[in-house]
């Protein structure tokens, strides 16, 4: 080849040779750049904007004062104080699955409850569109006492739900005795929570 002047240089060509943008991506072949070729560090998270997602909507409530309980009946549980409630998706003790915003969903509940007789078995339940759902339920069934006078019990339900658009979930919880008293689901200390999973 010819030429005009000064013939160049046998260097080889580095990226100071290159103007900023003269190479497209239109120029790099599918699967050309290898992780090994990136230096640790290089991509930030300006550059991974939109990559993953976020575990929304999700939500915490409690109850606020203690709630009665009436033997063999399945008792939805008052849930009066939102520890947190991202897409304002929680009412009426329930929380309905906003749109656009179908999915699964990690949901648990804890609750703890006060008698003043023995109970033999407790009960929780998540319900889904106002029925029992089979696979987030949980029983503690004993000869003897589980609860004295005065005493304490905690019962934990947890699972993973398919909910589509409108779909609702509530906590609810059911005793047995073997005679009268009053029991009760202590204030503070029951717990219903989710939160949907990134696919």
């Amino acid at each position: 080849m010819a030429f005009i002047g000064a013939k160049p240089t046998n260097v080889p060509l580095t990226s100071a040779d290159l103007e900023d943008n003269i190479i497209t991506s239109a120029k790099i072949v599918d699967g050309t750049i290898a992780t090994s070729d990136i230096s640790d560090g290089a991509v930030t998270s300006v550059k991974t904007t939109g990559v993953g997602g976020t575990n929304t909507p999700a939500f915490k409530v409690r109850n606020n004062s203690d709630q009665s309980l009436t033997n063999s009946a399945y008792t939805k549980l008052t849930l009066d104080t939102e520890v947190f409630d991202t897409d304002n998706a929680f009412a009426s003790d329930k929380f309905t699955v906003p749109s656009g915003k179908d999915g699964k969903y990690y949901v648990s509940l804890q609750f703890s409850l006060e008698g003043q007789n023995d109970i033999r078995q407790m009960n929780g339940y998540i319900y889904k569109n106002g029925s029992i759902i089979n696979d987030t339920q949980t029983r503690l069934i004993f000869s003897g006492d589980i609860i004295d006078a005065g005493s304490e019990a905690f019962l934990h339900v947890d699972g993973i739900l398919d909910l589509a658009v409108s779909d609702y979930i509530e906590a609810y919880v059911r005793i047995y005795n073997n005679g009268g008293g009053i029991y009760v689901a202590k204030a503070g200390r029951n717990f219903f929570q989710g939160y949907r999973l990134i696919e």
